[in-house]
């Protein structure tokens, strides 16, 4: 293995976009918004916040300086520090959490790559909800369509990271996020002068707490997981690449603070746009492709703001994909000793293959469906395994491993390049990875287990 198939980013500015990007994505703009409006809008979102604060930003500093200091994926770090023993199967749980959440993001992936030619090509004109639906159950029940789009987005990827951190994801990230916040600024503008639109606001700002309960205290702090890429060794991985003269706190917290602005913008786009036409902001996860192409036909320049939001959606899904690609590819780099292209084409091809039943849970093959005494899809399963339980596992035994086995003595000397850098939340920080952060996630476990059963 050649030092340039690991490769490192560019500049600290390189890691944040491209970080940023791992974590901005489809989970902002898809999930998040479609999570909120299930779970009661503001009071969703508030949980969400304090979630990331206390949870999210500490952890992603610890994953990063896990990363930094052992410049290895995530097996490879965890065996830098603990070579025997079982801590090692953290670092897999982290590669295999990534191929599977990658295997059926790519398909919703290859939905926004369809649904932006249907809005490019007109196909999507004067659209109403009866019609919406037909159309999107019948291309989501296209299963060679639907295989041939998952392909594509994941061919995309992996000619992405091929091409390697700096020539390849950073180059990339680049162009991408800054596009990716110009539309969402001119969709942004469209939303918030619609007639109508303080509906949408209030619900989406003003907490209710009367619909306070452990569903959607389960579901904020999953999403925060989920959006921050948290578990699942992308950050460890992205942290490899980061030099040491790079402040580590404060490319953290850029992260964290782009992240979580544009999942905020995504919904001040979002709920003012649906309430202002009388739509159910509850529509679920068919609330872009249901309800958004039947909203895009009702406002004026409609036609215009529907191909650049579903482009949105194309640009935030492929800076998540390469991100989650990159994980398994940077083990197949460090230990098996691969080049950088194998890696991310063996990678790419196993994803594709765990894939396909999350597509064909969508077509006439009953078994995918709903699942036998599950009664509930393949797809479905999947979202709930990996987006929400191994997560929540993932940095749990994260936190726990560098609290207690790394130490948080010793991250902090990574963290601070021996004390030549200034954390002022090192205390803190501690609290937060050492006993506040594993506190919290065990009550989210023991929550999750209480509503799956009760």
């Amino acid at each position: 293995m050649t030092s340039s198939s690991r490769g490192n980013w560019g500049s600290k500015f390189g890691f944040i976009l491209a970080a940023s990007g791992s974590a901005v994505g489809l989970g902002n703009i898809w999930r998040f918004p479609y999570a909120a409006g299930e779970n009661g809008g503001a009071l969703f979102v508030l949980i969400y916040l304090v979630s990331i604060l206390l949870i999210g930003l500490p952890i992603l500093i610890a994953e990063t300086a896990l990363g930094r200091f052992s410049g290895k994926n995530p097996v490879g770090a965890i065996k830098a520090i603990k070579p025997k023993g079982p801590w090692k199967l953290l670092g897999y749980l982290g590669v295999l959490t990534g191929i599977m959440i990658l295997s059926y993001y790519a398909m919703i992936a290859g939905w926004t790559v369809g649904y932006f030619f249907k809005a490019v090509t007109g196909k999507l004109k004067n659209i109403t909800s009866a019609n919406a639906e037909n159309l999107y159950n019948s291309f989501t029940g296209d299963t060679l369509l639907q295989i041939a789009l998952l392909t594509f987005f994941l061919l995309i990827t992996i000619y992405v990271v091929s091409r390697g951190v700096s020539n390849g994801i950073e180059r990339f990230a680049k162009v991408l996020m800054p596009g990716l916040l110009i539309i969402l600024v001119i969709l942004l503008v469209r939303s918030l002068t619609l007639p109508g639109a303080e509906k949408g606001l209030e619900f989406y700002l003003k907490p209710d707490f009367t619909k306070l309960n452990i569903k959607v205290i389960i579901s904020a702090m999953g999403q925060a997981f989920f959006s921050l890429s948290l578990g699942m060794g992308c950050m460890i991985t992205y942290g490899s690449y980061l030099r040491k003269k790079e402040h580590l706190p404060s490319a953290t917290a850029w992260v964290v603070l782009f992240d979580t602005s544009i999942a905020i913008m995504a919904g001040l786009i979002i709920f003012p746009a649906l309430l202002s036409q009388g739509m159910d902001p509850a529509a679920g996860e068919g609330i872009m492709f249901n309800v958004l192409p039947v909203l895009f036909a009702k406002i004026p320049g409609g036609m215009i703001f529907g191909p650049l939001f579903f482009l949105l959606l194309c640009i935030a899904a492929l800076t998540s994909t390469v991100s989650l690609l990159e994980v398994a590819t940077s083990y197949g780099i460090d230990e098996k000793k691969w080049s950088r292209k194998k890696s991310a084409l063996i990678m790419g091809a196993v994803t594709l293959l765990v894939g396909i039943p999350s597509v064909l849970s969508y077509s006439e093959v009953a078994f995918f469906k709903k699942l036998p005494l599950l009664g509930i899809s393949f797809f479905a399963l999947m979202d709930k395994m990996w987006s929400e339980l191994s997560l929540s596992i993932g940095a749990l035994f994260l936190a726990i491993f560098v609290g207690y086995v790394w130490k948080t003595s010793n991250a902090l000397k990574e963290i601070t390049w021996e004390g030549a850098q200034k954390f002022r939340f090192a205390a803190i920080w501690s609290i937060s990875v050492m006993f506040l952060g594993p506190i919290l996630i065990i009550a989210i476990l023991g929550m999750f287990v209480y509503n799956l059963f009760f």
